[in-house]
């Protein structure tokens, strides 16, 4: 059977199942969105035809990832702050970087965990997909600390980066700066966490207990979905304190783009993201839903509710794919060596 045929099969099937979920069809007409089922719709979604994914690029990504010495001081990796054993971020109220440096604005790390989908990145939303995000970081004097040519310079060095470049890019490839951090953006593309959530989107009205369909049901309902839309539940620009001043805005200075607009934070694995907020002041899921429900939507969101909706939310966490830890190239004599200050 063709391939077409399967799918326009497999879209059919979902469609009636679909018609048949009062939830779903209401999830959809605000704008929800599944995580595809099949690899070969998912790929079509993530996958950039100028530089496709491949088993090799995701490998040297994934070593880059976890390699210290894309920081100057050679302590800190991309999984320092955005860490994949803890839900993607780093569970503290502001990011820490270079020689111990508190984030000056305050900002909180955002997940690395389905950011392929995100519309901006960034909490002021500065960069427009991966590859241009993963170049921030590295160079900013309070993260990673590492000039461009600093980073090119250690990589270079390094004759098995050098090879596995080669293998994945072809002979002729440059590993200058760019090269590097967009192949950190490939293996950040895989980071995907497909959840029960997008099982019953998908069609399986048994993917959700009926606690988890009321708290989605009162979601909807309070109008969450209004801002936390999308495959990515969030993810998009959004006005900030529509309603009320969000308690805690004065911690930092942080103020959204030069529209006053901030990245909608996604909430899938949001129970393993705390603290919330830019500012990273809210520990308490339920907290942080009420606080959203003054801010945002004008409303106060009791704590029954708030509770309801907490349990529909732990149906977001996903299906995370296995990561092993890589073992890392070994430095050579030409390899720059740590710079701490």
């Amino acid at each position: 059977m063709k391939i077409s045929k399967v799918l326009s099969l497999c879209v059919l099937g979902s469609t009636v199942l679909f018609g048949a979920n009062s939830l779903v069809s209401e999830a959809m007409n605000y704008g929800l969105k599944a995580i595809p089922q099949s690899n070969y719709e998912l790929l079509k979604l993530i996958d950039d035809a100028k530089d496709p994914i491949t088993s090799q690029k995701v490998e040297l990504g994934k070593k880059l990832y976890f390699d210290p010495r894309m920081s100057k001081s050679s302590l800190i990796s991309c999984n320092t702050c955005h860490n994949l054993g803890l839900g993607g971020a780093d569970g503290v109220s502001a990011a820490i970087g270079h020689g111990w440096t508190v984030n000056p604005h305050h900002l909180n790390s955002p997940t690395v965990y389905n950011s392929v989908f995100f519309k901006a990145q960034f909490w002021d939303g500065r960069s427009p997909h991966l590859a241009d995000q993963a170049q921030g970081p590295v160079q900013a004097g309070p993260e990673m600390a590492a000039p461009p040519k600093l980073v090119e310079a250690r990589i270079n060095s390094i004759s098995e980066y050098v090879n596995e470049f080669k293998s994945a890019y072809g002979s002729n490839v440059k590993i200058d700066f760019a090269k590097i951090t967009s192949t950190i953006s490939i293996f950040e593309k895989t980071l995907v966490t497909p959840s029960r959530y997008d099982d019953f989107l998908n069609g399986d009205d048994e993917a959700l207990s009926s606690q988890e369909k009321e708290g989605f049901k009162i979601f909807l309902d309070k109008g969450c979905a209004t801002c936390h839309n999308g495959i990515a539940l969030g993810g998009t620009m959004q006005a900030f304190e529509i309603a009320n001043k969000y308690r805690f805005t004065k911690v930092g200075d942080f103020k959204g783009d030069k529209q006053g607009m901030v990245k909608t934070p996604t909430l899938r694995n949001i129970t393993q993201t705390a603290p919330y907020f830019h500012n990273g002041q809210i520990w308490s899921l339920r907290d942080a839903v009420k606080e959203m429900g003054s801010v945002q939507l004008g409303i106060k969101i009791n704590d029954k509710d708030a509770s309801k909706i907490v349990t529909f939310l732990k149906a977001l966490d996903g299906r995370k794919p296995v990561i092993s830890y890589p073992q890392l190239p070994e430095s050579t004599d030409t390899t720059p060596k740590p710079n701490s200050k």
